[in-house]
């Protein structure tokens, strides 16, 4: 015998998203601008200057930092790390650029009743 199943209720989903959405109208520039300036610090800062200025005032017999040693030479990490920082920052100063081009919006706290 085969069971009706026609008198099973339905569930009826509610359509509603499980987090609230955000204020609208905010200032969308704000967050490249910050993700920006943080990649030009960390990569022109530190992996491209803090890198080569470590090479520049390392004594002729070098520094030993834990493992490894930094002398005059600049070798593959030194290269790679160089390489990775140009980059990060050429990423930085493009996320600025992107961010120049959004329309100047306020700035809104989300979660903050205006």
């Amino acid at each position: 015998m085969v069971a009706d199943r026609s008198d099973r209720q339905v569930s009826d989903l509610q359509e509603t998203p499980a987090v609230p959405g955000q204020d609208p109208g905010g200032d969308d520039r704000l967050g490249l601008f910050i993700a920006g300036g943080t990649l030009i610090v960390l990569g022109w800062g530190l992996a491209l200057g803090l890198n080569l200025a470590l090479h520049l005032l390392a004594p002729g017999a070098g520094w030993v930092v834990g493992p490894s040693r930094i002398s005059t030479h600049l070798g593959t990490f030194a290269y790679a790390t160089a390489a990775f920082g140009t980059i990060t920052g050429a990423v930085g100063v493009a996320m600025l650029i992107v961010a120049r081009q959004y329309p100047r919006g306020p700035v809104v706290v989300p979660g903050v009743s205006y």
